[in-house]
Parts: C-alpha cells; sequence; structure tokens
C-alpha cells in the first residue's frame, strides 16, 4: 500500500483499486483508522484524541490532493506523494 505521508509519527496510506467510498488509512504506534476523505468521517478504527485531529487537520487542507490520489489509486496508479502538516 502505498504512503503518502508522514509525520508525527502518523503514517498515511491509501490502496490501489481500494472500495468506495474515497477514503485513506492511517497508523499510529499500535492503532489504526480509515477515514473518509470528504467529510473527514472515521470509517474505521480510532487514534489517540491528538492524532486523530492532527489527521483531521491535515486532511481537511489537503482535499483535493487527497481525491486526486485516489482518482489515481482508483485507476492501479501510483496516487504519489501529499506534503505533511
Amino acid at each position: 500500500m502505498p504512503e503518502l505521508c508522514r509525520f508525527s509519527g502518523i503514517v498515511i496510506r491509501m490502496y490501489m483499486g481500494d472500495h468506495a467510498p474515497p477514503h485513506f488509512h492511517v497508523e499510529y504506534a499500535e492503532h489504526e483508522m480509515q477515514m473518509s476523505i470528504q467529510g473527514r468521517r472515521i470509517m474505521k478504527g480510532s487514534l489517540p484524541p491528538r492524532q486523530a485531529r492532527l489527521v483531521t487537520e491535515w486532511a481537511a487542507a489537503r482535499e483535493e490532493q487527497l481525491l486526486a490520489a485516489w482518482q489515481q489509486a482508483a485507476r492501479d496508479e501510483s496516487p504519489g506523494s501529499i506534503d505533511p502538516l
């Protein structure tokens, strides 16, 4: 699974050809979470509150980039990388 970004011990990934709705995967220590791109809803899992806030802030500022990465991944192309906070 390609890594989009890494910051503050948080790793953001996106599967190529993943299921809808558009979302990304987050890893932090032993925690895992999936978050929708539009609306930034937690779909599965959880993170500690501080890390969840950082990811939400990061995703809100990069929604267009995340949607473009999702479209690339949906075509089985590398989603590239996105700048950290």
